[in-house]
Protein backbone atom coordinates (compact mmCIF):
# COMPACT_ATOMS: atom_id res chain seq x y z
CA UNK A 1 0.00 0.00 0.00
CA UNK A 2 1.08 3.57 -0.58
CA UNK A 3 1.34 5.86 2.42
CA UNK A 4 0.11 9.30 1.42
CA UNK A 5 -0.98 12.56 2.98
CA UNK A 6 -4.19 12.61 0.94
CA UNK A 7 -6.74 9.79 0.64
CA UNK A 8 -6.80 7.63 -2.43
CA UNK A 9 -8.70 4.79 -3.93
CA UNK A 10 -6.37 1.93 -4.78
CA UNK A 11 -7.08 0.67 -8.29
CA UNK A 12 -7.07 -2.94 -9.45
CA UNK A 13 -4.52 -2.35 -12.19
CA UNK A 14 -2.09 -0.81 -9.69
CA UNK A 15 -1.86 -3.89 -7.50
CA UNK A 16 -3.43 -6.92 -9.15
CA UNK A 17 -2.24 -8.73 -12.26
CA UNK A 18 -5.26 -9.17 -14.53
CA UNK A 19 -4.67 -12.88 -15.34
CA UNK A 20 -4.32 -13.93 -11.70
CA UNK A 21 -6.99 -11.68 -10.08
CA UNK A 22 -5.10 -11.61 -6.76
CA UNK A 23 -1.88 -10.56 -5.05
CA UNK A 24 -0.39 -11.67 -1.76
CA UNK A 25 1.77 -9.66 0.67
CA UNK A 26 3.30 -10.08 4.08
CA UNK A 27 3.57 -6.52 5.36
CA UNK A 28 5.72 -5.01 8.08
CA UNK A 29 4.24 -1.67 9.20
CA UNK A 30 5.82 0.86 11.52
CA UNK A 31 4.04 3.91 10.08
CA UNK A 32 0.41 4.95 9.78
CA UNK A 33 -1.55 3.85 6.72
CA UNK A 34 -3.85 6.79 6.06
CA UNK A 35 -7.54 6.54 5.19
CA UNK A 36 -8.08 4.88 1.83
CA UNK A 37 -10.38 2.51 0.00
CA UNK A 38 -9.99 -0.09 -2.75
CA UNK A 39 -11.39 -1.19 -6.05
CA UNK A 40 -10.85 -4.77 -4.88
CA UNK A 41 -11.39 -7.04 -1.87
CA UNK A 42 -8.82 -7.31 0.91
CA UNK A 43 -8.30 -10.10 3.46
CA UNK A 44 -5.92 -9.55 6.36
CA UNK A 45 -4.53 -11.41 9.35
CA UNK A 46 -2.30 -9.86 12.03
CA UNK A 47 0.74 -11.98 12.89
CA UNK A 48 2.33 -9.77 15.56
CA UNK A 49 2.34 -6.27 17.01
CA UNK A 50 -0.50 -4.06 18.20
CA UNK A 51 -2.28 -0.99 16.95
CA UNK A 52 -5.63 0.44 15.89
CA UNK A 53 -7.54 -0.47 12.77
CA UNK A 54 -10.25 2.06 11.96
CA UNK A 55 -12.78 0.52 9.55
CA UNK A 56 -15.58 2.73 8.25
CA UNK A 57 -14.86 5.09 11.12
CA UNK A 58 -14.99 2.47 13.86
CA UNK A 59 -11.70 1.88 15.73
CA UNK A 60 -10.77 -1.72 16.55
CA UNK A 61 -7.76 -3.08 18.43
CA UNK A 62 -5.13 -4.78 16.31
CA UNK A 63 -3.29 -7.74 17.80
CA UNK A 64 -2.23 -11.23 16.80
CA UNK A 65 -5.23 -13.05 15.39
CA UNK A 66 -7.18 -9.94 14.28
CA UNK A 67 -8.64 -10.78 10.88
CA UNK A 68 -10.85 -8.86 8.49
CA UNK A 69 -12.42 -8.73 5.07
CA UNK A 70 -12.80 -5.37 3.33
CA UNK A 71 -14.96 -4.88 0.25
CA UNK A 72 -14.83 -2.07 -2.34
CA UNK A 73 -17.51 -0.34 -0.26
CA UNK A 74 -15.27 -0.03 2.84
CA UNK A 75 -12.65 2.51 3.87
CA UNK A 76 -10.01 2.07 6.56
CA UNK A 77 -6.76 3.21 8.13
CA UNK A 78 -4.13 1.45 10.28
CA UNK A 79 -2.13 3.01 13.12
CA UNK A 80 0.57 0.93 14.87
CA UNK A 81 0.90 1.60 18.59
CA UNK A 82 3.92 3.74 19.58
CA UNK A 83 7.08 1.66 19.39
CA UNK A 84 5.23 -1.25 17.76
CA UNK A 85 5.80 -2.89 14.38
CA UNK A 86 2.80 -4.66 12.90
CA UNK A 87 3.25 -7.76 10.81
CA UNK A 88 0.30 -9.04 8.85
CA UNK A 89 -0.72 -11.10 5.88
CA UNK A 90 -2.51 -9.03 3.27
CA UNK A 91 -4.35 -10.66 0.40
CA UNK A 92 -6.08 -8.59 -2.26
CA UNK A 93 -8.30 -10.10 -4.94
CA UNK A 94 -11.11 -9.39 -7.38
CA UNK A 95 -14.63 -10.79 -7.55
CA UNK A 96 -13.36 -13.38 -10.00
CA UNK A 97 -11.79 -15.30 -7.10
CA UNK A 98 -15.17 -15.87 -5.37
CA UNK A 99 -17.81 -18.21 -6.72
CA UNK A 100 -21.24 -16.71 -7.28
CA UNK A 101 -22.73 -19.08 -4.67
CA UNK A 102 -20.24 -18.05 -1.98
CA UNK A 103 -20.59 -14.37 -2.87
CA UNK A 104 -24.34 -14.57 -2.32
CA UNK A 105 -23.89 -16.33 1.01
CA UNK A 106 -21.34 -13.79 2.22
CA UNK A 107 -22.96 -10.60 1.04
CA UNK A 108 -26.70 -11.13 0.75
CA UNK A 109 -26.97 -9.33 4.09
CA UNK A 110 -24.85 -6.40 5.19
CA UNK A 111 -22.37 -7.88 7.64
CA UNK A 112 -18.89 -6.81 8.69
CA UNK A 113 -16.37 -9.63 8.74
CA UNK A 114 -13.97 -8.50 11.46
CA UNK A 115 -13.03 -10.61 14.46
CA UNK A 116 -10.28 -12.03 16.68
CA UNK A 117 -9.55 -15.65 15.82
CA UNK A 118 -9.20 -18.35 18.41
CA UNK A 119 -5.68 -19.90 18.50
CA UNK A 120 -6.67 -23.00 16.55
CA UNK A 121 -8.49 -20.97 13.90
CA UNK A 122 -5.46 -18.67 13.63
CA UNK A 123 -3.17 -21.61 12.89
CA UNK A 124 -5.54 -22.81 10.15
CA UNK A 125 -5.74 -19.34 8.61
CA UNK A 126 -1.96 -18.86 8.69
CA UNK A 127 -1.53 -22.18 6.91
CA UNK A 128 -3.79 -21.00 4.08
CA UNK A 129 -1.95 -17.67 3.72
CA UNK A 130 1.42 -19.45 3.64
CA UNK A 131 0.13 -21.83 0.95
CA UNK A 132 -0.87 -18.83 -1.17
CA UNK A 133 2.55 -17.22 -0.62
CA UNK A 134 4.32 -20.42 -1.64
CA UNK A 135 2.20 -20.91 -4.75
CA UNK A 136 2.76 -17.26 -5.73
CA UNK A 137 6.52 -17.61 -5.35
CA UNK A 138 6.73 -20.75 -7.49
CA UNK A 139 3.79 -20.57 -9.89
CA UNK A 140 3.06 -23.78 -11.74
CA UNK A 141 0.26 -25.77 -13.27
CA UNK A 142 -2.94 -25.71 -11.17
CA UNK A 143 -1.57 -22.97 -8.85
CA UNK A 144 -4.56 -20.79 -9.74
CA UNK A 145 -6.98 -23.51 -8.64
CA UNK A 146 -5.10 -24.00 -5.36
CA UNK A 147 -5.08 -20.27 -4.60
CA UNK A 148 -8.78 -19.91 -5.36
CA UNK A 149 -9.51 -22.81 -3.02
CA UNK A 150 -7.40 -21.22 -0.26
CA UNK A 151 -9.20 -17.88 -0.63
CA UNK A 152 -12.63 -19.48 -0.50
CA UNK A 153 -11.70 -21.54 2.58
CA UNK A 154 -10.40 -18.38 4.28
CA UNK A 155 -13.67 -16.62 3.49
CA UNK A 156 -15.82 -19.47 4.75
CA UNK A 157 -13.80 -19.81 7.97
CA UNK A 158 -13.94 -16.03 8.48
CA UNK A 159 -17.70 -16.06 8.05
CA UNK A 160 -18.02 -18.85 10.63
CA UNK A 161 -15.71 -17.08 13.10
CA UNK A 162 -17.33 -13.64 12.84
CA UNK A 163 -20.68 -14.47 14.38
CA UNK A 164 -21.23 -11.15 16.18
CA UNK A 165 -21.72 -7.74 14.59
CA UNK A 166 -18.69 -5.51 14.98
CA UNK A 167 -20.60 -3.08 17.19
CA UNK A 168 -20.99 -5.82 19.85
CA UNK A 169 -17.31 -6.72 19.69
CA UNK A 170 -15.83 -3.26 20.05
CA UNK A 171 -16.41 -0.95 22.99
CA UNK A 172 -13.97 1.67 21.73
CA UNK A 173 -16.14 2.82 18.81
CA UNK A 174 -16.45 6.54 18.28
CA UNK A 175 -19.60 7.86 19.97
CA UNK A 176 -20.74 9.71 16.87
CA UNK A 177 -20.36 6.63 14.68
CA UNK A 178 -22.38 4.60 17.18
CA UNK A 179 -25.11 7.23 17.32
CA UNK A 180 -25.29 7.42 13.54
CA UNK A 181 -25.38 3.67 13.11
CA UNK A 182 -28.19 3.33 15.61
CA UNK A 183 -30.32 6.07 14.10
CA UNK A 184 -30.06 5.27 10.44
CA UNK A 185 -32.08 2.76 8.49
CA UNK A 186 -29.66 1.28 5.98
CA UNK A 187 -30.50 0.71 2.37
CA UNK A 188 -29.19 -2.77 1.75
CA UNK A 189 -29.97 -6.29 0.73
CA UNK A 190 -30.74 -7.40 4.28
CA UNK A 191 -33.96 -5.37 4.31
CA UNK A 192 -35.09 -6.67 0.94
CA UNK A 193 -34.92 -10.46 1.03
CA UNK A 194 -36.53 -12.53 -0.29
CA UNK A 195 -36.26 -11.00 -3.75
CA UNK A 196 -36.10 -12.35 -7.25
CA UNK A 197 -32.68 -13.89 -7.99
CA UNK A 198 -32.06 -11.41 -10.82
CA UNK A 199 -32.73 -8.43 -8.56
CA UNK A 200 -30.66 -9.97 -5.77
CA UNK A 201 -27.77 -10.30 -8.19
CA UNK A 202 -28.07 -6.60 -9.04
CA UNK A 203 -28.25 -5.63 -5.37
CA UNK A 204 -25.13 -7.62 -4.56
CA UNK A 205 -23.35 -5.87 -7.39
CA UNK A 206 -24.48 -2.45 -6.16
CA UNK A 207 -23.17 -3.17 -2.65
CA UNK A 208 -19.61 -3.17 -3.97
CA UNK A 209 -19.88 -0.83 -6.97
CA UNK A 210 -22.28 1.93 -5.94
CA UNK A 211 -19.50 4.55 -6.06
CA UNK A 212 -18.70 3.75 -9.69
CA UNK A 213 -20.48 5.36 -12.65
CA UNK A 214 -23.58 3.21 -13.08
CA UNK A 215 -26.09 2.95 -15.92
CA UNK A 216 -29.40 1.22 -15.33
CA UNK A 217 -29.10 -0.57 -18.68
CA UNK A 218 -25.71 -2.06 -17.75
CA UNK A 219 -26.91 -3.33 -14.37
CA UNK A 220 -30.06 -4.69 -16.00
CA UNK A 221 -27.91 -6.59 -18.48
CA UNK A 222 -25.86 -7.99 -15.59
CA UNK A 223 -29.10 -9.17 -14.02
CA UNK A 224 -30.19 -10.76 -17.30
CA UNK A 225 -33.26 -8.51 -17.74
CA UNK A 226 -34.34 -5.85 -20.20
CA UNK A 227 -33.87 -2.29 -18.95
CA UNK A 228 -37.61 -1.57 -18.71
CA UNK A 229 -38.47 -4.81 -16.93
CA UNK A 230 -35.51 -4.45 -14.59
CA UNK A 231 -36.50 -0.88 -13.69
CA UNK A 232 -40.07 -1.90 -12.94
CA UNK A 233 -39.06 -5.02 -10.99
CA UNK A 234 -36.37 -3.18 -9.02
CA UNK A 235 -38.86 -0.54 -7.85
CA UNK A 236 -41.45 -3.13 -6.87
CA UNK A 237 -38.99 -5.30 -4.96
CA UNK A 238 -37.03 -2.58 -3.16
CA UNK A 239 -39.49 0.29 -2.85
CA UNK A 240 -36.94 2.59 -4.52
CA UNK A 241 -36.23 3.56 -8.08
CA UNK A 242 -32.82 2.41 -9.26
CA UNK A 243 -31.48 5.98 -9.24
CA UNK A 244 -32.84 6.71 -5.74
CA UNK A 245 -31.39 3.48 -4.36
CA UNK A 246 -27.92 4.20 -5.70
CA UNK A 247 -28.08 7.83 -4.55
CA UNK A 248 -29.01 6.75 -1.02
CA UNK A 249 -26.13 4.27 -0.82
CA UNK A 250 -23.75 7.01 -1.90
CA UNK A 251 -25.19 9.43 0.63
CA UNK A 252 -24.82 6.91 3.44
CA UNK A 253 -21.20 6.32 2.49
CA UNK A 254 -20.56 10.08 2.37
CA UNK A 255 -22.23 10.57 5.74
CA UNK A 256 -19.96 7.98 7.31
CA UNK A 257 -16.87 9.64 5.86
CA UNK A 258 -17.97 13.09 6.97
CA UNK A 259 -18.72 11.95 10.51
CA UNK A 260 -15.57 9.91 11.11
CA UNK A 261 -12.77 11.43 9.02
CA UNK A 262 -11.28 14.85 8.32
CA UNK A 263 -11.30 14.35 4.55
CA UNK A 264 -12.30 17.45 2.56
CA UNK A 265 -15.99 17.62 1.64
CA UNK A 266 -15.14 17.91 -2.04
CA UNK A 267 -13.01 14.76 -1.87
CA UNK A 268 -15.86 12.93 -0.12
CA UNK A 269 -18.33 14.11 -2.75
CA UNK A 270 -16.41 12.56 -5.64
CA UNK A 271 -15.25 9.52 -3.65
CA UNK A 272 -18.89 8.70 -2.93
CA UNK A 273 -19.79 8.65 -6.62
CA UNK A 274 -21.29 12.11 -7.13
CA UNK A 275 -20.27 14.13 -10.17
CA UNK A 276 -20.80 17.67 -8.90
CA UNK A 277 -20.48 19.29 -5.48
CA UNK A 278 -23.68 21.42 -5.71
CA UNK A 279 -25.84 18.38 -6.49
CA UNK A 280 -24.20 16.39 -3.69
CA UNK A 281 -24.81 19.16 -1.17
CA UNK A 282 -28.47 19.54 -2.18
CA UNK A 283 -29.11 15.78 -2.05
CA UNK A 284 -27.31 15.46 1.28
CA UNK A 285 -29.31 18.26 2.93
CA UNK A 286 -32.57 16.86 1.55
CA UNK A 287 -31.72 13.42 2.99
CA UNK A 288 -30.30 14.41 6.38
CA UNK A 289 -31.60 17.92 7.07
CA UNK A 290 -28.06 19.30 7.35
CA UNK A 291 -25.43 20.32 4.85
CA UNK A 292 -22.29 18.15 4.74
CA UNK A 293 -20.36 20.85 6.62
CA UNK A 294 -23.22 21.22 9.09
CA UNK A 295 -23.09 17.50 9.87
CA UNK A 296 -19.32 17.64 10.31
CA UNK A 297 -19.63 20.56 12.73
CA UNK A 298 -22.25 18.70 14.75
CA UNK A 299 -20.13 15.56 14.81
CA UNK A 300 -17.13 17.58 16.02
CA UNK A 301 -19.18 19.12 18.83
CA UNK A 302 -20.50 15.72 19.95
CA UNK A 303 -17.01 14.22 20.03
CA UNK A 304 -15.62 16.92 22.34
Amino acid sequence: MTIRDIPERLQINQYVDTPSNFRMFRHTLDQNIDTHWHQFFELGLVVSGTGVHKINGTPLRLERGHTFLLTPADFHQITPDPGQTLQLYNLIFTEGMISEELSEQLFERRKEYICLLEPEAYVEAEREYERILNESAAWQEHSGIIVKGCIERLLVDLSRSCTLPVENMQEEAVAVAGEMAGAEVKVGVETLLPVHPSIRKALLYLQHHFRNPLLLAEVAQLAGLSANYFSESFSKQTGFTFQAYVRDMRLQFAKSLISTTSLPITEICFASGFNTLPYFERAFKARYGLSPRGLRNRASQLSV
